[in-house]
């Protein structure tokens, strides 16, 4: 199975940021300019990026069209994105502008009979579906939305099905606990993902620290894993990451 490193670029109001485990009140600044980090992570050997408008997350509404149009066109990276997308027309619009994929992530929990229609209008590798999970107290992987604040009557497995079900392939799963954290992945969810919904094409997404967190995701049976913080600040160098 191909494993792919999707290095990532979270954007607020122009600037590449990370947030710990999604709060907008714990914000990190770096690179100003994201064009530039993009085309850096393509002379490192990355074919593809994961780029995310925070501030369309938070109010809807995709700002970065224009951006996306500038690194498909100048780097070569094949760009899977999202942020704000609330509508048929926002996926249309972000496939016209060269991604590759659109991410739908808190619309995908809270409307999945509407991201279903998506689905099938589109195809299944046209949509990156992402479900932000985090366990309660009684060991059940729960969906918050609303920036986390917020958790939804379906579980992840249950999602989960239904949308592998209707012939998603691309599904990126982010443990809400690691996000930001240098922690290390959650090995034990994807293990768990991938023996339950071995259709689809996991993407592990939150703590990755180093070549062995990468290492580990792919035994785990993930398709492929979003590296930000760790490359951002230099635990982990994308060529190493490649290697993997």
């Amino acid at each position: 199975m191909s494993f792919t490193v999707y290095p990532a670029i979270d954007v607020r109001a122009g600037r590449v940021v990370r947030l710990r485990q999604g709060d907008y009140a714990e914000e990190t600044r770096y690179a100003d300019d994201p064009l530039a980090l993009a085309q850096r992570y393509a002379d490192a050997g990355a074919r593809w990026l994961h780029l995310v408008d925070l501030d369309a997350a938070k109010a809807g509404g995709y700002t970065l069209q224009p951006l996306l149009q500038s690194i498909c066109q100048t780097t070569g990276l094949q760009v899977q994105t999202g942020g704000g997308v609330r509508c048929r027309e926002d996926v249309q619009q972000l496939l016209s502008a060269g991604a590759q994929r659109v991410v739908v992530g808190s619309l995908a929990v809270r409307e999945p009979a509407l991201v279903l229609d998506w689905l099938s209008a589109f195809g299944g590798d046209a949509l990156t579906i992402a479900l932000d999970t985090r366990q309660d107290d009684s060991g059940e992987w729960r969906l918050p939305v609303h920036g986390w604040t917020q958790t939804a009557n379906d579980m992840l497995d249950t999602l989960a099905a239904r949308y592998a079900e209707s012939g998603l392939r691309h599904l990126l799963c982010t443990d809400i606990a690691r996000d930001g954290m240098l922690s290390g992945p959650n090995i034990a969810l994807y293990q768990r993902l991938r023996a339950a919904h071995p259709a689809l094409a996991i993407q592990a997404s939150g703590g990755a620290r180093n070549t062995q967190d990468v290492m580990a995701t792919r035994a785990a049976g993930c398709a492929g894993i979003v590296l930000g913080k760790a490359l951002l600040v230099g635990n982990l160098q994308l060529p190493e990451a490649l290697a993997c």
